[in-house]
Order: C-alpha cells, then structure tokens, then sequence
C-alpha cells in the first residue's frame, strides 16, 4: 500500500456539510428520524403481504411491479430521500407484526425492500432474507462466530450492501439496542485532529471475508474505507475485520500509520454523543445506507423459550441512487445479485426462495 500523500493531497480533502454529517446527541433530541405508518398504509401491506404469501413468488425472479404500492408510494420515496440525500437511515413503525405470521411479517417486509432497492445474496448459501436470531453462546472474540447468530455486542461496521435493512418481529428480553454512527462525521473528525491521517482512508485495505462468511470463495477482497468522487462522500468501515485479514499468508501488512488512523477512527465512533442509539419495537423497519452510516448493536439476553428470542430479518439491497463510488467499493465487487449463483455454481442444496420457508431462521452455530 503507497505511503502518506503529499501536503497539496491533504489539503484538497474537504470536509463533509451535509446532512450526513450529524451526531447522535443532536438527532436523539427529537424524532424526526421517525415515519410513521398511516392506517391506509399498514392495511395496503397487509392486504399485499396476504397475496404475496398465497402466490409464493419465486424471490429471486419477483418484481416490485408485481405488488404495486399506492397508499405507500409517498413512503417509499420519503425513505428514499432520507436514505440517499439525508441523514442516511430512517425507522419506520406501525405494523402489527404481534398479529401476523412471520412469513406474512417476512412477505410485507420483502414487498417493501424490492420498492426500495433490489436484493442480492447474503452468503453462498444464497439467502435474500437472513435473520438475526441468536443460535450459539459464542462471543466475538470466537473466529468462528458469526455476528448476527450471536447474543455479544457488535463493533461499528458497514454490511455489503448499498442498504441494509432491519425488521424486528421480536425484541430480546433485555438489551439489543441499534446503534447508530454517522460516517461523515467521523471523517470530520478525523480531518479536524489529524489531517496529515485522513488521506489513508482513500487508499485500499484488505477485509477478512472468511470471516464474515465460512463459505466465502475467498478469504479477502479489498477496498478503502472512504471513497470521494465529485464532491460525494461515502464510507465503508469495520476495522476488526481489517485486523483480522492480517493473519492470512499474502496480506500486506498494515503500515504505522494505517494502524493509527484505524485506532483513530475506533477512538472518534465511540465517543460520547457521536451515536444514536434505538430500541426496536415488534414491526420497526430501519432502512440504512451503508455508504453513510456505521451500526453495531449492545450484548442482549434472550428469553429461554425458542418462539421468543430476538428475532430480526435482515434485507441486503442494491439501489441505483445515482451515487459515484470508487471501482469495487465495499463489499460491491463481490456479492452475489439475487437470480442466480456466483457463475459455474449451482444452487446450494439448502437453497430457499420461498417467503414461507426464508421466513425460517436457518439453526447455525
């Protein structure tokens, strides 16, 4: 990896100004993040998400022109807005997930995530609806655990997608927060305490995907963590996954100064005030931009019995918002869209593509 730029590079670096840019202090003083569902709305996706479960569409063929949204057109762009231009997520709340089954939860859910985006794949088992749901006793400091099948807190970091959404059908007995922290305002900081610092974030690291997946066809990809293209910010962050693709023969080794910047980085996102922090509540949807802000979650306690766990399901979505981002930023080179396997492969045999079935949390450890 090249070494520190030149002075005239750090000076051309600006600062982020829009609405990106915020702190969770200031955005927890009201609820403006907040959209609530009207009961035209809600009953729109109920009616929807019942015909959805009885034609059982294919989900990785099914179109959003095939389950038209009117009563939530308004919605679907509100969101959009927020999520691409503004402060990079929104919470939106009013289902009645408590008088629903989960696949009809899972198929309002999907109905909604193809009017905002496209899914793709989540792992070489090719689910388009993951879930949250705690099947191990592991913790994080495990190399073999993976983060969303498990109770420990998570460490800020983006997902592989443009957006990443949540849908609560059941929060934990106690603990489970969302947090939240804004990309652009990090950046901010970091160009405000060392400037000389901020241009190795522009350069390229290697990510541990082994981890991230067991089955991942490699076991790194690259990217930077902040790509800059015509005056557009965007982020791509998760340091422990950077630490951890040290270990694999072939990686370059970190310099000083990246190990610095990433501690850094690390330093300003827990900082008091910097994030926002949210309890789900049954039927919640958080729609996030992973371009735009970072998330992790607390350690939670489940209850004992199965049926009650914190269950989330989880959407990965491409959305073409027009957004300029550096070749191969992120995660973006390497997932999977949603029609078909990585080329040569087949279907894995434990393929699902039934909302009934997606609806399902696979038992992994």
């Amino acid at each position: 990896m090249a070494g520190l730029p030149r002075a005239s590079a750090i000076e051309a670096l600006p600062p982020v100004t829009t609405q990106a840019a915020w702190r969770g202090d200031r955005l927890v003083q009201s609820d403006e993040w907040i959209y609530r569902l009207s009961e035209e709305q809600v009953a729109e996706l109920e009616a929807l998400g019942r015909r959805f479960v009885e034609d059982d569409p294919d989900l990785r063929t099914v179109q959003a022109s095939d389950y038209p949204l009117l009563a939530c057109a308004d919605a679907i762009a509100a969101w959009g807005q927020d999520v691409d231009y503004g402060r990079g997520f929104v919470l939106a709340r009013g289902l009645r997930t408590h008088l629903y089954s989960d696949a009809l939860s899972a198929a309002i859910y999907y109905i909604l995530g193809l009017h905002m985006g496209d899914p793709i794949r989540q792992n070489e088992m090719g689910d388009v609806i993951d879930h949250v749901y705690a099947t191990s006793d592991k913790m994080m400091d495990d190399p073999t655990a993976l983060s969303s099948k498990v109770r420990d807190k998570l460490v800020y970091h983006s997902d592989s997608s443009d957006i990443v959404a949540l849908m609560c059908l059941r929060p934990a007995r106690s603990g489970g927060a969302s947090c939240l922290v804004s990309g652009a305002e990090i950046y901010n900081e970091i160009l405000r305490r060392r400037p000389d610092l901020a241009p190795l974030l522009l350069e390229p690291f290697h990510w541990d995907w082994r981890r991230q997946d067991h089955n991942s066809p490699a076991f790194t990809y690259s990217s930077p963590i902040v790509s800059l293209i015509d005056g557009v910010f965007s982020m791509y962050a998760g340091s422990l996954y950077i630490l951890t693709a040290q270990a694999y023969p072939g990686v370059p080794q970190l310099t000083p100064q990246q190990i610095e910047v990433l501690e850094l980085f690390d330093q300003i996102t827990y900082e008091p005030g910097m994030a926002i922090e949210m309890d789900f509540r049954p039927g919640d949807i958080q729609w996030l931009s992973n371009y735009a802000a970072l998330h992790s979650r607390t350690l939670f306690h489940d209850y004992p019995e199965p049926q009650r766990r914190r269950h989330l399901l989880r959407l990965w979505l491409s959305r073409d918002s027009g957004r300029p981002v550096v070749p191969g930023f992120g995660k973006n080179g390497v997932v999977q869209h949603r029609i078909a396997p990585r080329d040569g492969k087949a279907e894995h045999p434990d393929a699902r593509f039934s909302v009934s079935a997606c609806a399902v949390p696979r038992l992994l450890a």
